[in-house]
């Protein structure tokens, strides 16, 4: 068992697609880690997706024109800071050996989405799966896939998200996950949450990114298979990429980023062991 384990191990590495960067929406220089090039138990799997042609807001206008497929769009929002910063404290609060470095994953490509357990997405309230994509997606989850995403805010974008995941499931329906699920305690016990603002907190000392004179409360939700498993986790109405973006900047609050990776973790291990 051990060897056919470790062979499974070596070939699931070998099919992954070798490391790549692309640039960012927001820097371009953030240096490798020395060990960029050795191979993990797990990589951050994050998901590349075309920009909707919906006119939402000034991030829909500054970035038209731009080929989602070269970067510089918005799935790269905190990347890729964000994602190396969690696979450190990966690496540091759990018994997973965390490659240091992430791995874009364009479904339009192959397979190689089905090499990651866990896959992330960032801004989905500008997302638009075409058909092609959503029908791999769909496999991606129902094979035993877990999607996680995150930093999209209030109804408008709350309605772009909805559109493109309800043709993922027209016959599921996005529910408040219960704060008994497992996903909650698989290492923390995360009962008690609280809303994750972005950096935009430090200067507005606003806890609502959009809606701030209505309100817009954080929502964990989720989507389930038939088995009880939970395939995908929403986190609207929260930025939980940049709590661990700057998790090492001391202008951030402290109290932000703690939970924003005990998140990360529980739900990690919620997707390698569910």
């Amino acid at each position: 068992m051990l060897v056919t384990g470790f062979a499974l191990l070596v070939c699931t590495l070998f099919a992954q697609r070798p490391f790549r960067q692309y640039p960012a929406w927001e820097y371009f220089n953030f240096p490798l880690p020395k060990d960029w090039n050795v191979p993990g138990e797990w990589t951050f799997a994050r998901l590349m997706y075309p920009t909707t042609s919906i006119r939402l807001d000034w991030q829909s206008e500054y970035r038209r024109g731009y080929d989602w497929r070269e970067g510089n769009t918005n799935w790269t929002i905190d990347y890729p800071r964000s994602d190396r910063h969690l696979a450190a404290a990966i690496n540091r609060l759990t018994r997973i050996n965390a490659r240091t470095v992430e791995q874009p994953v364009n479904l339009d490509e192959d397979d190689d989405v089905f090499n990651y357990p866990w896959l992330y997405a960032v801004e989905v309230g500008h997302w638009e799966l075409t058909d092609a994509q959503i029908v791999k997606f769909r496999e991606y989850l129902l094979r035993g896939g877990f999607f996680m995403c995150d930093d999209f805010h209030a109804a408008n974008e709350w309605e772009v998200f909805a559109y493109t995941m309800q043709k993922v499931f027209p016959d599921r329906p996005i529910v408040d996950i219960p704060d008994a699920d497992a996903i909650f305690h698989t290492v923390f016990d995360l009962e008690e949450r609280y809303q994750v603002p972005g950096m935009q907190y430090v200067n507005s000392h606003k806890i609502y990114e959009k809606d701030v004179l209505t309100g817009s409360p954080a929502h964990w939700r989720g989507v389930y298979d038939d088995h009880g498993r939970l395939m995908a986790a929403i986190c609207h109405n929260m930025d939980l990429g940049d709590s661990w973006e700057n998790a090492d900047d001391p202008i951030y609050p402290q109290k932000f980023s703690d939970l924003g990776i005990r998140i990360g973790v529980n739900y990690l291990i919620y997707a390698m062991t569910h």
